[in-house]
């Protein structure tokens, strides 16, 4: 049997279980019909992808299912959501006919951008009760960050290029964070469009439980079976433990997705009444998070919590409580059979793979030099440098990883400027919305707890790692929930949020 078909069998056998385990708890917060919904939609791209044996073959497979689909959901976001981590993030050129060298890259997540999210941009501007784009802080900030982006592509590539990487911004910027911020507008709407994104992340997990303890990861033959290229960096090993991928392409990206995960479970475990299934939620999300075995996502998740408990009651006594548990918790580990190799792997603390981290400080060193010398634009060319071919791999590549450094050198000071702040006044307007409601054990108040940690992390993860694979189109969506969650505070409360 071909590898893919072997594949595709686990991942069937361990999604059947997962989503009927979760039927009972996930029905309780979202309609029975919509979760069955989504969930049969899940399987069906799954399997159109592992048996099309063509990318093409499987597009036309998947658009009309889609189209089925999404005229029948009453969320787009959380059906966005759901079926967003199915695939990898891997493209494949439009060719052009001749008239051109091609249209433009196709991706699962830009399939979903043009036939769940694009539909749902059109109907939101014909309403009259959509807010219109600019309205605020956070708007107007990633206006002028979308349009510099795009004029500084004009110094580098033809006016053909300009207006394809221009349409990218459209769909893989623009579209989930304006139907996202625009479409969730109560309670119940984040509820289901958090649960959705929170069950895509867990079903991932698990794959990355199995591919880090089987040291097999289960969607790389998968892309050749399509014919798609790039969009996986395949077996990376590290202290003998493969680090998973599962469907986000890289270990940094996998870890991440768990943080963003947590965080948002931290809300929804709340409205699951059975203790021991929702433990088992966050146990799952945390043994998704080791798999990788990335060291940026645990900060983020360690920042996470932090943040969390700190937002929320009784705070000083719960973070003592939680730097006592961490303290107690190292000379625990060390103790046990294999403790020695779980403590080199932390970070800042152990001794495996040190090379990274010198790697990071080089990347900054370097980078300074070469921003210094078109610090307010950056530079069409600045990967020609000495400085950044100082900084070239044995795989010969130039890791940029660090996403604030990648803006700056590509978009300078004022990219990064209205980069940062865009996020800036997109957690200005979360902190404010969320210390407007005067009752601290509202589920509204703990909705914005779980959304300003997880923001906080998510920016701080991607100083890590550049913005690859699902990763931008995490942090944008997450905004998005952001901006939302502010919107609907304010409606309700307007004499108390700024």
């Amino acid at each position: 049997m071909p590898e893919h078909l072997r594949a595709l069998f686990i991942i069937l056998v361990l999604s059947t279980a997962f989503f009927a385990f979760a039927h009972r708890p996930a029905c309780a917060i979202t309609a029975v019909r919509d979760y069955t919904r989504r969930r049969n939609l899940w399987f069906s791209l799954t399997l159109a992808a592992f048996l099309a044996h063509s990318f093409w073959i499987y597009t036309f497979i998947a658009i009309p299912l889609l189209i089925y689909t999404t005229r029948r959901e009453t969320n787009p976001p959380a059906l966005y959501f759901f079926i967003l981590f199915a695939l990898p993030i891997a493209t494949i050129p439009i060719p052009g006919m001749g008239l051109i060298n091609y249209v433009f890259e196709l991706s699962h997540a830009r399939i979903l951008a043009l036939f769940i999210l694009l539909p749902v941009f059109f109907t939101l501007i014909r309403r009259t009760s959509t807010l219109s784009f600019g309205r605020t802080g956070p708007d107007r900030a990633l206006a002028a960050y979308i349009l510099l982006t795009a004029l500084l592509y004009l110094r580098e590539t033809s006016l053909t290029d300009t207006l394809r990487q221009t349409f990218y911004l459209f769909i893989d910027v623009f579209l989930p964070y304006f139907v996202i911020s625009r479409s969730l507008k109560n309670l119940q709407a984040f509820r289901d469009a958090l649960l959705s994104l929170v069950l895509a992340i867990m079903v991932i997990a698990l794959f990355a439980v199995f591919e880090a303890a089987k040291h097999w990861l289960l969607y790389q033959p998968m892309l050749g079976a399509l014919g798609l290229g790039g969009g996986m960096f395949g077996y990376l090993v590290r202290d003998g433990t493969l680090r998973a991928l599962v469907t986000t392409g890289h270990p940094i990206a996998l870890g991440y997705l768990m943080v963003t995960g947590m965080g948002l479970y931290l809300f929804l475990q709340r409205s699951i009444k059975q203790n021991l299934i929702r433990r088992l939620g966050m146990a799952l999300l945390a043994a998704g998070l080791i798999a990788p075995l990335s060291r940026g996502p645990w900060i983020g998740a360690a920042v996470l919590l932090v943040v969390f408990i700190a937002t929320g009651r009784y705070a000083v006594r719960r973070l003592m409580s939680l730097g006592l548990a961490a303290l107690l918790a190292l000379p625990l580990i060390a103790m046990l059979p294999g403790g020695e190799k779980v403590i080199n792997l932390l970070p800042f603390i152990g001794s495996t793979e040190k090379g990274s981290i010198t790697y990071r400080e080089d990347l900054i060193t370097n980078a300074i030099i070469v921003i210094k010398r078109n610090p307010w634009f950056g530079s069409a060319d600045y990967l020609k440098s000495p400085e950044m071919e100082a900084m070239r791999q044995g795989e010969g590549i130039i890791d940029l990883v660090n996403t604030y450094i990648q803006i700056t050198l590509e978009t300078g000071f004022v990219g990064l400027g209205l980069f940062v702040g865009f996020f800036a006044l997109t957690l200005l307007g979360l902190y404010r919305a969320m210390r407007s409601i005067p009752d601290r054990n509202s589920e509204e108040r703990l909705l914005g707890q779980a959304l300003l940690a997880t923001l906080l992390a998510v920016l701080l993860i991607i100083f890590t790692v550049s913005s690859i694979s699902i990763i931008p189109i995490v942090y944008w969506s997450v905004a998005g929930l952001g901006v939302a969650y502010a919107q609907m505070v304010r409606k309700r409360v307007p004499s108390s949020v700024g």
